[in-house]
């Protein structure tokens, strides 16, 4: 029989362990996309983006054809990194550009998270590339679209049978924080689910307002 023991699994992810990817979340990928709410789109990626800013994720930026036809990143993306570099890439497979791989390689962590426009095309081509390398790959799934709900859902279903992990972005923000007697993060942890959790950051205002509530506090 098994024992239990009061830490977390291996699979869960932690700030240290494991690498962000955000791919061309840019203006002219999410013009086409219609699996997902342009505005709940932008949230999601903003959350997944504070969230990362906020834990000290380490993190890598890339676009596609910004200047020519893609248009610039989003905004609340750059916002949560501000001076950061973002690759530009001719490349569809964000994997088969080396300087991804440079940077992957410096920061030398074996799990990495991906998020971006559009999941069949641009969240595929890495994720499986990823796997066949001997990474274990996380899927940001609301931080992602596609044309079409079923282009969307095909390609999750791709990943996950070559063994990527979905979730979502309020799991990812949640995942990291993982225990509300982490001081430092709470407060920032809190504002970010206020702004972009949806219900979940309703109830902590309502919480917060009428009886002064706190998690673990």
């Amino acid at each position: 029989m098994p024992t239990a023991v009061a830490r977390p699994g291996a699979t869960l992810l932690s700030p240290a362990d494991h690498t962000l990817i955000l791919i061309d979340h840019q203006s002219q990928m999410a013009f086409a996309t219609k699996s997902i709410d342009a505005v709940l789109l932008r949230n999601n990626a903003a959350l997944v983006a504070k969230a990362a800013a906020e834990f000290k994720v380490s993190t890598i930026l890339t676009t596609v054809a910004e200047k020519s036809f893609s248009g610039p990143i989003f905004t609340e993306i750059k916002d949560a990194f501000p001076g950061a570099d973002a690759i530009d890439r001719t490349t569809m497979n964000t994997w088969e550009d080396p300087r991804i791989a440079e940077r992957v390689n410096a920061i030398g962590k074996g799990q990495i998270v991906f998020a971006g426009l559009w999941t069949s095309v641009c969240i595929v081509g890495p994720v499986l590339s990823a796997l066949d390398q001997g990474f274990e790959a996380y899927v940001i799934a609301d931080a992602c679209g596609d044309v079409t709900d079923e282009a969307h859902e095909r390609a999750m279903q791709r990943m996950i049978q070559a063994g990527a992990r979905p979730m979502t972005s309020l799991q990812y923000l949640l995942e990291l924080q993982r225990d509300w007697a982490r001081g430092e993060t709470y407060n920032q942890t809190v504002a970010t689910s206020i702004a972009h959790g949806g219900g979940y950051g309703l109830g902590l205002i309502y919480a917060k307002t009428m009886f002064g509530g706190g998690e673990g506090h």
